[in-house]
């Protein structure tokens, strides 16, 4: 089942628990049927691709999927993680900001 995250394509995000805890990175793509995120440079695997008339075959290296529970919004003001809290704004929009500083978090 789908699930509406408070994370989004394109946030900077901090990794909480596993391999590659304390690193950070944006989201490149979120799947929220299998509840994961790709992050740029965070669980990096090892791929072995075959040759091909487009690009030379080897081992590659590049991003897999991680489980959204294992990642916090890192907080404009200082990179920390920190949680997601909504506000409304005078004129009526909706607003997503870091519960640590009250920063607003663009995006």
């Amino acid at each position: 089942m789908a699930i509406k995250f408070k994370i989004k394509k394109g946030d900077k995000v901090v990794v909480t628990t596993g391999r590659d805890k304390g690193k950070t990175g944006e989201v490149l793509a979120m799947f929220p049927t299998e509840n994961r995120a790709l992050v740029q440079g965070v669980n990096m695997v090892k791929r072995h691709q075959r040759q091909t008339p487009q690009n030379e075959g080897g081992i590659i290296n590049r991003e897999s999927k991680i489980h959204v529970s294992n990642l916090a919004i890192a907080d404009p003001k200082d990179g920390s993680p920190s949680r997601v809290g909504y506000k409304i704004n005078d004129d009526g929009t909706k607003s997503r900001i870091a519960k640590r500083s009250g920063e607003v978090i663009d995006g």
